[in-house]
């Protein structure tokens, strides 16, 4: 009864689909979702870059940008969204005392991010993607899981950090 009249509600309100990571925890925890939004801001940044050098623009250039933009603005947000959660609910004292400036490396990151939003400068997008690279790198030290740099195999290219699962 309860739920058809939830459902019902939903039809006509629209209540908003609320995402979270489990909180049982499930101790499965990676900065990759981070990482791959961080690429996906830069990439649409090129894009939007991409439509702006046109010689002329027409209706659906434009919305074409305000798609892309649109794009951009919630890579950004799942970047602030999966550091958060790994910072909250992964690291603890131990992570803490073996990555001392794992705060300001996650305050860096959420204020890079809104700058990101805020802009299409492409030079902040690899920022950000170096800052969250380096919130990997942090998060493997603290498994013990060395790690190693290489370029995405897709647009935009941008060094990635890959816990070395070899060794």
């Amino acid at each position: 009864m309860m739920h058809s009249v939830i459902k019902t509600l939903d039809k006509v309100i629209g209540f908003k689909t609320a995402q979270a990571h489990c909180d049982i925890p499930c101790k499965i925890y990676d900065p990759y979702t981070a990482q791959l939004a961080a690429l996906s801001s830069v990439r649409l940044m090129d894009l939007i870059k991409e439509v702006e050098e046109k010689e002329s623009l027409g209706v659906t250039d434009f919305a074409q940008i305000s798609r892309l933009v649109s794009e951009k603005e919630s890579a950004c947000t799942e970047v602030k969204e999966a550091v958060r959660i790994i910072w909250g609910d992964y690291f603890k004292a131990p992570q803490f005392e073996q990555v001392p400036n794992v705060h300001d490396l996650v305050h860096s990151i959420m204020l890079q991010a809104s700058k990101c939003k805020q802009g299409i400068d492409r030079a902040e997008g690899e920022k950000l993607v170096a800052l969250v690279n380096n919130f990997a790198e942090a998060f493997w030290f603290t498994k013990d899981v060395l790690t190693y740099r290489a370029p995405c195999p897709y647009p935009p290219m941008l060094d990635v950090v890959y816990p070395d699962l070899k060794n």
